[in-house]
């Protein structure tokens, strides 16, 4: 029995370890549904969704997959020949024989660094190829959500889905699943070579394998756990960083940065915690593994060392010495693959969670989508009619109540109003930004919903207050890269618009810089270029919100000219709390609580003398006095 004390020893000191993992794992096991750790989509979805991408380049995996196999066989014939070896110089030693040993050894090497590199660089173009596969269906689906989803999701969050998440996928195409593989591959490859060479030896070696198994259940749980804190530790940061670099004129105005600074470092100790906590998880497991490992080579020399020394058999297999090198090198080969799962699983969890939180937006249903029936609108006139339309952006809060009005083809109608009486509300529901909850929107007599709706905005126009500039050209923010546009159509747009008079004294004309939002532009220039963009597509249908409010006299004037031409263009729709501005439109539309309270022309509702007139009048009172002080 005292023979035997070191392999109890072995075994009491591995059983304390599993007993304290599994009252671990039994713990949070408990608490899963309260920490909400465990995904919502299970593995096994995931891994199909993600296959489909993977189903077109079935071939270059299938060739991977036989150049890996060459690949294995190193690590199978290899210890092989060192026990050979290491039996040949125990013997009758010959150098030539040494020689074709070595010579052997040298070209199966010489075959799996090969077979390796060209298994990194299929896989390499291949990853590569379904990462932008899925980065381009992930925008795509992106550009579909409406404005009322693109609003509820912060843009950092968008951001981290298509390149952070997008790229942990990356590594599972290009190194985890084909690993992955191959590890399985050599560990069946190794139990099946020693089990020919020693089946009594394989059993001691089979003995630490359940062992294995539960600790690697014990990590699973606890790693997915650590991986998707820091996968939202990551979110959360690249969100906060996303607004507050946008609005960082606004903390440095208001002098908040040591405010911002701190909320900052909240959540950059956030994330430092969830990845030390991940790093925790690993640095227990591989040891635990490793210990395995040890342990199992202890055994195999304390066994084969003792059977070898005492010219013994161990279950009625006899054990040499090149025997008990070819196991060291294969216990070896056996759980190196099994530690670096550990790796493997920690890539494979973040995987996971990435492809989880990208499908989880592209599982976001679009809430405006084309109806079955949805028609092609070839051409537009440009009739709009709103009948008894109601809408509330959150249910129950009406922005717009019972609101019926008419726009003929041509027509310019200006809509004006207090602030949130639902002037703007109109001009977006009328591309279908929202959907309406009540009531009918016409364009040409026909119900919008019927129209598709990339058909619709085709024709439409629109030129908002706060004019987005994308980093690049002032000629390629006017065609939006549409190559058929020529450079005789754009300054025949921005001459009529007035905008060739601010492009004109740019050194590089159309081919100024325009930097990240356009922020080297004044609101009035940047306006001027959004009109210049409008035109140069030609809409039927133009809606102007709110072009004239905070810009220059200077640059206003020429907007006022521009406007007086686009009059005559086709369908204008304007929004303007300077009434000045509107004056000449044909029909003008007042709001108050999203319901029409006077509608008609400039004159008409100055001789009913009810709220237009107040209006106009309290504006006109307030210009004169401001003409008066300037005189002053």
């Amino acid at each position: 029995m005292r023979e035997y004390f070191p392999l109890i020893a072995v075994g009491a000191v591995i059983g304390v370890l599993s007993v304290i993992s599994i009252l671990a794992y039994a713990s949070i096991k408990d608490k899963k549904n309260t920490i909400g750790f465990d995904r919502n989509m299970p593995d096994s979805e995931i891994t199909a969704r993600l296959l489909k991408y993977a189903k077109p380049y079935a071939g270059q995996f299938v060739l991977v997959l036989f150049v890996m196999l060459v690949s294995v066989a190193y690590d199978i014939v290899s210890p092989l020949i060192i026990g050979d070896i290491e039996e040949m110089i125990k013997d009758d030693f010959e150098l030539s024989s040494l020689y074709s040993k070595v010579v052997l050894y040298a070209s199966i090497l010489a075959v799996s660094l090969v077979c390796t590199y060209v298994q990194a660089i299929i896989l390499q173009k291949t990853g590569q190829k379904i990462l932008s596969n899925i980065r381009l269906d992930l925008f795509s689906h992106i550009e579909s959500l409406s404005h009322a989803q693109l609003n509820s999701i912060p843009v950092g969050k968008l951001v981290t889905r298509v390149t952070n998440d997008t790229n942990a996928i990356s590594l599972m195409f290009t190194n985890i699943l084909v690993n992955l593989a191959k590890n399985f591959f050599i560990i069946i490859g190794v139990l099946c070579a020693m089990m020919a060479v020693n089946y009594a030896l394989t059993l001691m070696v089979l003995c630490f394998v359940p062992f294995i198994i539960l600790f690697t259940v014990i990590f699973r749980k606890f790693s997915r756990k650590a991986y998707r804190k820091v996968k939202d530790g990551t979110t959360d940061i690249n969100t906060f960083v996303s607004e507050n670099l946008s609005g960082m004129k606004i903390i440095q105005i208001f002098n908040r940065e040591d405010r911002k600074m701190s909320e900052f470092q909240e959540r950059n100790q956030r994330l430092r915690k969830a990845k030390t906590e991940q790093i925790f998880v690993f640095g227990i497991f591989r040891p635990l593994v490793y210990m395995l490992n040890i342990s199992s080579i202890l055994c195999l020399l304390y066994l084969g060392g003792k059977g070898y020394i005492n010219d013994s058999e161990f279950l009625g297999q006899t054990i040499t010495s090149g025997t008990i090198v070819t196991f060291y090198m294969y216990i070896s080969k056996f759980y190196t693959p099994i530690q670096s799962l550990a790796e493997q699983f920690n890539w494979l969890q973040s995987a996971y969670a990435s492809a989880e939180k990208i499908f989880t937006v592209m599982d976001m249903k679009p809430q405006i989508v084309d109806d079955d029936d949805a028609i092609d609108m070839k051409t537009c006139r440009g009739d709009i009619e709103f009948k008894h339309v109601w809408f509330a952006y959150n249910e129950g809060e009406w922005i717009l109540r019972d609101v019926s009005f008419k726009v003929n083809a041509g027509e310019t109608v200006a809509f004006v109003g207090a602030t949130g009486s639902g002037k703007t509300t109109i001009l977006s529901l009328i591309c279908r930004n929202y959907d309406i909850q009540k009531g009918q929107i016409l364009i040409d007599g026909i119900d919008i919903r019927k129209i598709k709706i990339s058909s619709l905005r085709r024709h439409f126009g629109q030129m908002l207050q706060d004019v987005f500039l994308f980093s690049g050209t002032i000629r390629s923010n006017i065609v939006l890269r549409d190559t058929d546009i020529t450079d005789e159509e754009i300054n025949r747009a921005c001459k009529y618009v007035n905008a060739d008079k601010i492009i004109n004294k740019m050194s590089n004309g159309l081919d100024e810089e325009v930097r990240e939002r356009g922020n080297n532009f004044s609101s009035g220039q940047r306006q001027l270029i959004s009109f210049a963009r409008t035109i140069v597509h030609k809409p039927e249908v133009m809606i102007l919100d709110e072009a004239t409010a905070n810009i220059d006299t200077e640059t206003e004037l020429l907007i006022q000219d521009s406007l007086d031409r686009m009059m005559n263009i086709g369908t204008l729709l304007i929004v303007a709390h300077r009434l000045s501005t509107i004056k000449k439109a044909d029909k003008i539309i007042y709001l108050s609580n999203g319901e029409i309270i006077e509608q008609g022309s400039h004159e008409e509702l100055l001789k009913l003398k009810g709220r237009y007139y107040d209006l106009y009048t309290l504006q006109f009172d307030t210009e004169q006095l401001r003409l008066r002080q300037n005189s002053n």
